[in-house]
């Protein structure tokens, strides 16, 4: 009984114990630090997982919390990327054009740097001229700053027109698709400014970072990542500990009722949409230049359904089942879609594993939600069962099981 409470009230500790030893053990058997166990490409793979089960945390808040079931959350953390993507690829591709104008007899003007730098990232559109959207990227403050306002800032805009007129359910979920899929669509264009089809690309070439060696590049990100995952989770922790967050339970368990109390309902829902929009956002930043490349196709509204499947698998409504569902399903999701798996023969039908992960991901969710309603995360409620947990981990009632006043006092 003790544990369990202690396991209960310090489940946060636990977390970032948990976090500090593994970031710790990877490190000593890195390439960069350790014996080399663990190889550069697969301590990316790892980074890239920390930063997904940071977008993992920013949806359970909207979906596991609020109740907002939102398809839309993948574009924020696109956008977070390009953001910084484009920083990256202005300051790499100046540094590469200052070289090249370097040798020639006659210094370059300024104009001319930017003309040359302008034709190296747009001329695969044709186009030489910087888009107006451009703007800042010759400024890492700013574009760190755009990071966040900018998934904020349509985040806002889009809560505030939904949520004003009381769309909510599975019209909601629908609108947010299709703001997904709208941005999707425009930038595959050509003219978005952010060069169509082909992305950002080379993003893992940090600028000034040229003599330092890949893996030491990739357990910095690792750090950062794993610092980032540790400072969101304690964030949204706190969030969701205290009466803000009983409000948004109450929100996603019987919205009129709390209406009726006189909380503003909508202000609330767009308060936390646009929050977890800057959570998006900077998970995005610190993932893609791990992965070195963006392009439109990682905004699609698919990328959100899987990302809402993370959470539906790891558990919803549990910070920890959020983080618990995103590397678990990276993690495999790696293994299957990389080939790392021998295809299956089986009689005249070879079963090639990359081809059924989809398949094998739906069935996943499927039996999880059939026999584990609480996700994998609700595992670690087998350590609670039949005992009094937290203030906010049960509802207030004459039910079994509930916590009544004198209870939740102690």
């Amino acid at each position: 009984m003790k544990s369990t409470k202690i396991l209960n009230k310090n489940s946060s500790l636990i977390f970032l114990l948990i976090l500090l030893g593994f970031t710790i053990l990877v490190t000593f058997t890195s390439e960069a630090f350790g014996s080399g166990f663990i190889s550069t490409s697969f301590l990316k793979v790892l980074g890239k997982t920390l930063c997904l089960a940071i977008v993992a945390i920013a949806m359970d808040l909207v979906w596991g919390y609020t109740g907002i079931l939102s398809l839309g959350h993948f574009a924020f953390f696109g956008l977070g990327g390009y953001m910084i993507g484009m920083w990256l690829m202005y300051e790499r591709t100046r540094e590469i054009v200052q070289t090249s104008l370097s040798e020639a007899t006659i210094p370059p003007t300024p104009d001319e740097v930017i003309d040359a730098i302008g034709n190296q990232i747009f001329g695969v559109v044709g186009s030489s001229d910087f888009p107006i959207i451009w703007i800042f990227s010759n400024s890492l403050f700013m574009q760190l700053a755009l990071v966040i306002l900018v998934p904020c800032f349509l985040a806002f805009i889009f809560g505030w027109l939904a949520f004003r007129s009381r769309v909510t359910g599975v019209y909601l979920s629908i609108l947010t698709q299709a703001m997904t899929l709208a941005l999707a669509l425009y930038l595959f264009q050509n003219d978005s400014g952010l060069r169509g089809n082909n992305g950002l690309s080379g993003l893992q070439n940090i600028p000034g970072m040229d003599k330092i060696n890949q893996s030491f590049i990739s357990i910095y990100f690792f750090w950062a990542s794993a610092c980032a995952l540790a400072f969101f989770y304690l964030v949204a922790d706190w969030l969701v500990s205290g009466k803000f967050g009983s409000v948004l339970k109450g929100i996603r368990d019987d919205e009129s009722r709390i209406r009726f109390l006189g909380y503003p309902v909508e202000n609330y829902k767009l308060f936390i949409f646009t929050f977890s929009a800057g959570i998006a956002g900077i998970a995005g930043a610190l993932y893609y230049p791990q992965a070195g490349i963006i392009n439109p196709a990682e905004l699609a509204p698919i990328a959100s359904i899987y990302l809402a499947v993370w959470v539906a698998i790891g558990g919803r409504g549990k910070l920890y089942g959020a983080v618990i569902g995103a590397v678990f399903v990276s993690l495999v999701s790696s293994r299957f879609t990389s080939g790392q798996i021998p295809d299956l023969n089986i009689g005249n039908y070879t079963i090639a594993w990359v081809d059924w992960w989809l398949v094998i991901l739906g069935i996943t969710f499927v039996l999880v939600t059939i026999f584990t309603p609480k996700g994998l995360g609700g595992l670690v409620d087998l350590f609670h069962k039949g005992k009094i947990t937290g203030r906010y981990d049960r509802d207030f009632g004459p039910e079994q099981g509930s916590l009544r006043k004198k209870e939740a006092s102690k």
